[in-house]
Parts: C-alpha cells; structure tokens; sequence
C-alpha cells in the first residue's frame, strides 16, 4: 500500500459504519456499457494464432497481483482477439522503471514502447505525463464503460487514467475498548493524550497508512488547496504540525515506537497492544473477513478525512496495441470483473455503486465511499526526511 497522491475529491467523506460483521460475496452480472470483453479488430499486431498480447506493467501486493491474474483468466475466457501478457513488480521493486522508461523512450522520439497498459502511480507519473504527454487521452468511445463511472472521477485525472478501484486511510479501532471513536482530528488528538500507549502509526515513509496520518497533521491548519500544491514555500508553514507531532510523540505506543510498513499497526491491534490505529480500507476489510483482526474491530472516519486514493489504469502513448489495451479495461469496468475488485482485494469499485451486483450493494447499505487526496509531489519526501529528524529521533 501506499498513499496515492492523484485527482482531487471534491466535498466527499466516507462513513464506514459496523463493517466487521461483513462477509462479501461475489457478484456476476455484466448487463450494462459494452463489457463483454468482445475486443476490437481494428489492432493489427497478433500473435501465432491471430490475437493480439497485450503487455500490462503493474505493482502492488500480492493480493493485488492474484486480482490481475483472476481477472486476466476471466477476460480470456470470454473472447479470443486479445491476451495480456501481466508483468508484475513487487512493491518497492524498481516500479518506477517501467515509468522511466516510458518517458524516456518518448523523450527520444520513439513511436514504440513494450508497455502497452500500465497501472500508474497516481500523482508523480500524472506529473510526468502533464510534462512529456506520455499517456493517452481516454473517452467513452473507446471504453464504453466509462459511462458507468462518475464523469468527475476522469475530469480529475484529466482524462488520462482510468479509476479502476479505489481505497482510503480510516481509524481502525477496538470497539470493546472503544466505545465511541473520534469523529474529528482534534477528538483524536485527545483521545491519544487520554489513552497514552494505545495508538500507534507506521513510519510515514515504509506506508501509506502512517503517512495519511502526517499529512493530514501537518496540513490541518492550511488551506485546502494546499493539499493539491507543489509549492515548496508551503514548507515553511509545516512547523505547527511537525510540533503537534512532537507533541504526540510522549503518547504513542512505547513512547514514540512506529513500527514499520502498514501492516506492522494491524498487527499491534490485533494482537491488543493498542486500541486505535489509521489504516487502509482494503487491508483492514480483508483482515477482517479472514479473522486476521478480532470481531471487534470496527472502522470510521474523521474530519478532516484522511487521505485515499484511485488505482489508476493507463496507456502510453507509443503502445502498438491500444485498441486491444482499451477493450481489456472496458472488460475491467465491467460490473463483473468491478465485483471481483470488491471481493478480491476489498477495495471500493470504480464504477458507481448504482451498477454493481445487488448482494454487494446490499453489504455496502451503510457505507459512503470517499476521502481526500493529496497531490504534493516531491514535498512528501521533504515531510519523511523531517519526521525522520524531528519526531522519529527525539
């Protein structure tokens, strides 16, 4: 995981209420857009036996990579013009190559690249693309199911990606401990004074989880439009967060301890070294519905809302196979393949609730999906150096 710094969100919240209990079932229907997986034959390159391959480039978990492999399975077992071909990189693995060198070959003048789909890295690749233009332009006529998503959720990656499945930071918490959990970051930062030793964060820089919980700290006092700035002067106006964090620091687990990487503050709660922790929405419902987290673990959200973000589905510019690429993501979009999303790796789907199986929609009644994004660029590496030296040593 980590955080997906990319389009903003404009007024949302998300409210998740009494999701431990929750059990998702799998979904099959495919009845709307034109996501059948029935590919183009406008794509000329094909393999030995007539199809087109499709190489797609893509990071994450493990759980992420299975997803991809399933849904791979599912698409070629309902047509026969197009095969993907995943390449997968562990996180934290160099994935930034696959990027670098994409921009690289456009930088040369190159019309081909070996890339012909790739799940971009939110906020720095968009960057990149604004500067080299190394992504296409996507619309409704090449992906029909575009028409299912929220027409604001393209406008705010400019049309360049597709939103394929979201998730966002949330407080995960003991309710059997906790009988009413903060509903605002200043409830929060009392409640950590009151229960000294029982919250914890990761290390900002190993996870998201941990990092949403510092940038939320660190921008509370700044206007909103800050969270979507590069400016480095905003720099400067850091100082009342990184002495809050300091604050904290005499509060948290063992007296300033971060573990490392978002799974490290699950499995203190799990294990009851602490009652309260920020975590990802997916990790902390699939732990959940695997019993890795005890029953009485419940989710919520605060206000100002913690930070979240969009897996993002993209293709270059320079691929040879782009008719192909785009009919793979309509078959993505599809409400089939968007329930596998949902069940697979419990992330929320990109495509409107409206659309989606009735029995998942029927799990989800109480839950509106949403958070905030931040799109800072270099300024997150500035704020993990200065936590390093001003909270993690003291």
């Amino acid at each position: 995981m980590r955080i997906i710094s990319g389009f903003k969100q404009k007024g949302k919240l998300l409210l998740l209420t009494s999701l431990a209990a929750f059990t998702l079932l799998a979904g099959c229907s495919s009845n709307a857009g034109n996501g059948d997986g029935s590919a183009s034959s406008k794509d000329a390159s094909a393999t030995g036996n007539g199809s087109t391959e499709i190489a797609f480039y893509f990071s994450g978990s493990q759980n992420v990579q299975e997803l991809w492999g399933h849904l791979k399975e599912m698409y070629e077992k309902k047509q026969d013009k197009v095969k993907v071909k995943l390449v997968y990189i562990p996180s934290g693995q160099g994935e930034q190559a696959t990027m670098n060198r994409i921009v690289a070959a456009k930088r040369a003048g190159k019309d081909t690249v070996d890339v012909d789909l790739y799940e971009a890295n939110g906020g720095p690749d968009l960057i990149a693309d604004k500067k080299d233009s190394v992504f296409e332009a996507l619309n409704e006529q090449q992906i029909p199911n575009l028409s299912l998503m929220n027409p604001a959720n393209m406008e705010d990656v400019g049309h360049k990606a597709v939103p394929y499945r979201s998730s966002s930071v949330l407080l995960a918490y003991n309710s059997a401990k906790v009988s009413a959990p903060p509903k605002t970051l200043d409830e929060l930062y009392d409640w950590i004074h009151q229960h000294p030793g029982r919250f914890a964060y990761n290390d900002p820089s190993t996870g998201g989880s941990g990092s949403s919980f510092v940038m939320t700290t660190l921008y509370k006092s700044l206007p909103e439009e800050a969270i979507h700035s590069q400016d480095e002067s905003i720099v400067q106006q850091w100082d009342p967060g990184f002495a809050k964090l300091k604050e904290l620091s005499k509060d948290m687990y063992q007296q300033g301890v971060y573990p490392k990487k978002n799974q490290g503050t699950l499995d203190l709660l799990a294990n009851g070294e602490v009652d309260m922790i920020p975590a990802w929405s997916d990790m902390a419902l699939e732990q959940l519905n695997k019993k890795l987290l005890p029953d009485t673990t419940k989710l919520a959200q605060i206000e100002p809302a913690f930070t979240g973000g969009p897996g993002l589905l993209a293709v270059p510019t320079m691929s040879q196979h782009k008719e192909a690429a785009y009919d793979f993501i309509n078959f993505v979009l599809s409400p089939e393949a968007q329930a596998e999303v949902v069940n697979q790796i419990y992330g929320f789907p990109g495509i409107e609730w409206t659309h989606m199986p009735e029995e998942l929609k029927k799990k989800f009644d109480n839950v509106s999906v949403d958070y905030r994004s931040f799109n800072i660029g270099e300024l997150g590496a500035i704020a993990n150096k200065r936590w390093q030296s001003e909270v993690a040593s003291q």
